[in-house]
């Protein structure tokens, strides 16, 4: 008998035939009524296929009284009830070290598109304005300096490639990386004043919700740019708007939110803000990387091996 498994989300068609192949799988993103569709799996399902942004809810965890491991999708769990599984016994994996190189690549892409304008560019082109004259000058990047909120995996990621830019490079962390060659600053306020570029890539959660406030934004300054690639709770978007209405805030690279998919009418109405969908990790390679590691979690514990890559709460 294969193990009984729920879906949140559909994965790409490799990783689904993955697991229809070694789990009985019950797909809850296409139940029109979910508290049917969990009433009728509660009694056989014993593993969760999650994602970061989907996470795993305590109303979740309580309706699955069977529920033994979680394996999410992505390096993010912020959105999972650590409590409830600390307090069940769960098991919960996530997908970390084969997203960082796509993650902190698309960080780079936001700072030099919010530098350089390059989407307002390219639509300046498109819109034939080319004909009437040329386009307003950007920011150098090269030679500059900057700050990173966060130097874990993806944030040691960023800095090498910031290193490739000539930039100075500094960080804000809890914990003091002593082998690393980059400066730490005593605080995040610190930190923002003597960046021109600002990156978030801290961990998601209660313990950061709102870290980079209005304070901080408006510490980075009207010609710094601020590029979010770890999670929108973070930032404090209403603070973000304003500053951006006040311009005091020379430019964002965004590809996070605080509401996702809703992303504030507001915010998308500033000609040097750049937006993405969310799409730090999604690549063809980095997705099925992400679907292999989580697929190899779930058969490893139905299998009875040690998971491979465990978070420990």
């Amino acid at each position: 008998m294969k193990p009984d498994i729920v879906l949140i989300a559909q994965y790409p068609p490799q990783i689904m035939a993955v697991l229809e192949e070694n789990f009985t799988c019950h797909k809850m993103y296409e139940a029109p009524d979910r508290a049917a569709f969990l009433a009728a799996v509660a009694g056989k399902a014993r593993g969760l296929a999650s994602t970061g942004v989907h996470g795993a809810p305590r109303d979740l965890i309580l309706a699955l009284p069977k529920l033994e491991i979680i394996s999410g999708f992505g390096v993010g769990y912020d959105a999972v009830d650590l409590p409830t599984v600390k307090e069940k016994g769960i098991v919960l994996t996530n997908t970390p070290n084969v997203l960082t190189d796509c993650v902190a690549d698309l960080g780079m892409t936001l700072m030099l598109d919010a530098a350089r304008r390059v989407p307002q560019a390219e639509r300046f082109l498109r819109d034939g304005q080319w004909l009437k004259g040329n386009y307003p000058a950007g920011v150098k990047v090269t030679g500059k300096r900057a700050g990173i909120c966060g130097l874990g995996r993806i944030g040691t990621a960023l800095a090498k490639r910031l290193a490739g830019f000539d930039m100075e490079i500094m960080y804000y962390d809890i914990e003091p990386k002593t082998n690393l060659p980059y400066r730490l600053m005593p605080s995040l306020l610190d930190l923002a004043r003597n960046s021109d570029f600002f990156f978030v890539a801290c961990y998601g959660g209660p313990t950061t919700r709102k870290l980079i406030d209005e304070e901080v934004l408006r510490a980075i300054g009207a010609k710094g740019i601020l590029v979010n690639i770890a999670r929108g709770s973070i930032v404090d978007e209403a603070a973000l708007v304003r500053v951006l209405e006040d311009k005091a805030l020379g430019a964002a690279g965004l590809d996070v939110f605080e509401d996702e998919p809703n992303v504030p009418a507001k915010l998308l109405t500033f000609d040097n803000v750049v937006v993405t969908p969310h799409i730090a990790s999604n690549t063809h390679e980095t997705r099925a990387a992400m679907g292999k590691l989580m697929c190899d979690n779930l058969i490893a514990y139905f299998s009875g091996k040690p998971v491979l890559t465990r978070v420990e709460v």
